[in-house]
């Protein structure tokens, strides 16, 4: 009997144009998915760290009788506006204090170089000879009305701080608009989370429990990042108004709170409030009091901020701090805020499906404890 000729069979034809088009489908779904990305994702963060709560009350609710249906649907309502309402709430407090508290400088320091003219143009002026002198002469530094400069600076910034509150203004639909989609999407997920759920898993090409495995991870180190970052903002807010307390700034508590939510503020964190704290001190006239507390703001508040957090992460996410680190940092620069969320939960995503693998295929590999080093060099 003769062997069939080597070439492309109708069946392997099939396969090939059904994995292009899956392919295809696929990317115009994430491409559809795309614009609201972040609206999902922070809406998932919601559900998972609150959904507890809610699981609680539900269970105590017969949902057999209509009236158990109909209060299983009041409390999803009214868990998805809360969600939104207890993150929206503090920042638009700390926001709308942090544009008082920029405006109120601007203004303290138009003042100070208003009443500390001729200061100012002595130093200025001894600035300039000193380069002078430095360069043997080659450096002149021109002769400058220092005072109306640096006041046509500051309204300049004024005016333009203004200008980019008009944009905001103007963008607030759609940050409303957006808020709005968050509370739609946790309303559905509190009401229909099951569903949503196994809706997820069937379409996860591995095996079922594989994807309970990694649903179930993906809860867990959400829960831990959220407490963990919490928890973080917690210890610089008790340190801060610590500082402030120290140093007798008047509203220690209130800086305190505006501490915890603006530590979630990357690159900034902290120094959104301590910064204006030590440069109001300095413009009231006690300088070295305003200078010590900005240095030590500085290294109590926002510095041990980034050695802190990686080590209090380290048991929450079973990583090296370092890992954890540069984790955070990546995310930040991928993804912006999200990144926050995004970074360590990729790193231990990936590690987790990784041992999946390992396990698939019956490859043995050597575990790695955190504490491994220190029992080997004992």
């Amino acid at each position: 009997m003769e062997k069939d000729k080597p070439g492309l069979s109708g069946r392997f034809i099939q396969n090939v144009v059904l994995g292009a088009l899956l392919a295809t489908l696929f990317l115009l779904v994430c491409r559809l998915f795309a614009p609201f990305f972040t609206i999902l994702l922070w809406s998932v963060l919601l559900y998972v760290v609150i959904d507890p709560l809610y699981e609680r009350i539900v269970s105590k609710i017969n949902l057999n009788t209509k009236v158990g249906a109909i209060l299983r649907t009041l409390l999803a309502g009214f868990f998805a506006l809360a969600s939104v309402l207890i993150v929206l709430v503090p920042l638009a407090v700390v926001v709308s204090q942090l544009y008082i508290q920029g405006i109120e400088i601007v203004k303290n320091v138009k003042s100070y170089i208003l009443e500390n003219r001729e200061t100012i143009d002595a130093a200025y002026r001894s600035g300039a000879q000193f380069i002078f002198d430095l360069t043997n002469g080659m450096v002149d530094v021109e002769p400058l009305d220092v005072n109306n400069r640096l006041v046509g600076f500051i309204e300049s910034n004024v005016y333009n701080a203004f200008r980019f509150s008009g944009l905001v203004l103007r963008d607030t639909a759609f940050f409303i608009l957006g808020l709005a989609l968050v509370v739609f999407c946790l309303f559905f997920f509190y009401l229909d989370a099951p569903y949503l759920s196994s809706l997820v898993k069937s379409v996860i090409p591995i095996k079922n429990k594989y994807t309970i495995a990694l649903v179930n991870k993906f809860k867990e180190i959400t829960r831990g990042l959220i407490l963990g970052y919490l928890t973080v903002a917690l210890i610089q807010a008790t340190l801060a108004f610590i500082v402030f307390s120290v140093f007798r700034v008047n509203g220690a508590l209130v800086f305190a709170c505006l501490t915890f939510v603006c530590v979630f503020i990357p690159m900034l964190g902290g120094a959104l409030v301590w910064i204006p704290v030590g440069a109001a001190r300095i413009l009231s006239g006690d300088v070295a009091g305003g200078i010590l507390l900005t240095l030590i703001a500085g290294l109590c508040i926002s510095l041990l901020d980034n050695i802190i957090r990686p080590f209090l992460l380290k048991d929450r996410l079973k990583l090296h701090p370092l890992v954890i680190f540069f984790a955070i940092m990546g995310g930040l620069a991928l993804f912006g805020v999200n990144g926050l969320i995004l970074g360590p939960l990729i790193i231990v995503l990936f590690l987790t499906v990784l041992e999946m693998f390992f396990k698939e295929h019956h490859i043995k590999k050597r575990k790695v404890n955190i504490e491994e080093n220190n029992n080997d060099s004992e």
